[in-house]
Parts: structure tokens; sequence; C-alpha cells
């Protein structure tokens, strides 16, 4: 476990579709052991402000920049940083459990034994499940399982987009226990939330509107 500095800055982010302005003059400053909650309504733009966070958009205005360590991170690399849990995550609902982790981890360069395997379902409520294929999970289920992935390489950041989706009381109480370890181990956590609940999990918020 890493205590490096981390640095998240966002400094006058403006986004739009087309013709249609999002937002613009979005700025805020995350560190170690932070949690953010992004804000706003339906189609305000809060899930398109995490991937431009991520490195996966490009804003038309502004920028975003990660520094690990008092070093600037490239935003082409900065997914080995990132870990990200949205309605978009894509599974392998033909693999099984265990097969999408193996995956996803050698993509990473990770590999981890029964034991490891054994221990990160069961911290995600999926104990006993992982030799079942993904296809015939619930929705609650994959979202576990998504968490489960995403943060599997310890991130410095970890970005969720509607982090209670789909999942049921328990559920939400791991993503809650989750929170609460990574701000414990120095982590930053961004959340995109119009959850009054989610919002209390943040530090602050970050509301975005349309202009």
């Amino acid at each position: 476990m890493s205590l490096l500095p981390i640095t998240l800055s966002a400094r006058g982010v403006g986004h739009r579709f087309g013709a249609r302005l999002l937002y613009r003059e979005i700025s805020f400053t995350a560190r170690n052991s932070e949690v953010v909650a992004i804000t706003g309504h339906n189609g305000s733009g809060k899930s398109t402000l995490l991937k431009i966070i991520a490195g996966l958009l490009q804003p038309v205005e502004g920028n975003v920049e990660l520094q690990i360590n008092n070093t600037l991170t490239d935003p082409a690399h900065r997914s080995q940083y990132i870990g990200f849990v949205s309605p978009e995550m894509a599974l392998y609902q033909e693999l099984t459990a265990v097969e999408n982790i193996r995956f996803f981890g050698t993509l990473r360069g990770q590999h981890y034994d029964k034991a490891q395997l054994r221990a990160m379902l069961e911290n995600v409520g999926l104990k006993g499940r992982g030799s079942d294929r993904v296809g015939d999970y619930s929705s609650g289920m994959k979202q576990r399982l998504k968490y489960l992935i995403a943060v599997m390489h310890d991130p410095e950041v970890l970005l969720l987009d509607e982090p209670g989706a789909n999942l049921d009381v328990h559920g939400t109480k791991i993503v809650e226990r989750m929170i609460g370890d990574r701000r414990n181990a120095g982590r930053v956590t961004i959340l995109a939330t119009n959850e009054p609940e989610e919002e209390h999990w943040a530090d602050c918020s970050i509301p975005v509107a349309a202009v």
C-alpha cells in the first residue's frame, strides 16, 4: 500500500456536445483520503466529467491533471492509476466471474491464486459465485463484480458513476465500506450522484449544471 502524495486537479473545465454547452469553469482539487461528489440532475454532464477526469475525453476548455508523488502523469497513461465503475463498464457475459477477474488482471500484469480470488469475491458479497457465468448474474451481482475489478489494482483514484445503481442495501453498505477503506488508505474517490445519501459520503460536493 502506497502513501505517495496524490493530487487531482480540475481547472476551468468546460465541455459541449455539438452546439450544446454542458458546463464551464468546473474547478476543484482532491488530495489523499478525500472523497468528492459530483452532483447535478440527470443529463447535467456528471458522467462526462468523470470521463474527462479519467482521460477518456478531452475537455473543450480547461484541463485535468493527476500528480502522483509530485510528478505529473501522462493523460494517455492515466488509466493505470484509476479505477472506474460506471453503467457503461462492460463485463464478459459468457465468462465466469473468476475468468473475468483473471482477464482484466492479466491486462494489468496481475495474477491471483485461488485463495486471493476467494477473498476478493467474498469482499464484495459474491462468495461461492466465482464459477458462475456472469450472464446468469443479477444486475446487482454484476455491479458488485464491477467494483471488484475496479479496485483490484488498488488505484490511486477511484471514479464511481451512480455508485449505488442496481445495488440492494447490503451492496450499498459494501460500497460505503470500500470508500471508507480507501479513505483510510490515503486514496482519492470521486463519485457522480444525484442521491443525497451518497452525497453524504463525500467531504465536499461539486455541482454541475448546464449554462
